[in-house]
């Protein structure tokens, strides 16, 4: 079950576009588990083996980079998002919403 639902993570984050972001819980409910956005986080922890898995893209709901210690260098995740376009002070997003992408609910 686990990896299952960490490969259909990966597969939503990978349609993110770039210069875009969006949220743990967005993914969480595209996927229909709205209540599993600390999963979707475990699965961009363990997605470090995945190079075609943008994971800098996913941040907390209010646009803070909250898995940025999970990324090599202490301002990895930063400087990716920033070779975007995205602008973060203080490890937060600015204009958040302009950058938010919202994924695709899966009906099932």
């Amino acid at each position: 079950m686990e990896d299952n639902f960490f490969e259909r993570v990966y597969d939503v984050v990978r349609q993110i576009p770039e210069g875009k972001v969006t949220s743990y819980g967005a993914i969480a409910k595209a996927l229909g588990s709205a209540r599993s956005a600390r999963m979707v986080g475990w699965a961009m922890n363990a997605s470090h083996g995945h190079q075609d898995v943008p994971a800098h893209r996913v941040v907390n709901r209010i646009g803070v980079l909250s898995g940025k210690h999970h990324f090599d260098g202490t301002n990895l995740m930063q400087q990716l998002l920033e070779n975007e376009g995205i602008e973060v002070i203080d490890n937060q997003i600015v204009d958040f919403e302009k950058h938010f992408w919202q994924p695709e609910v899966k009906r099932l």
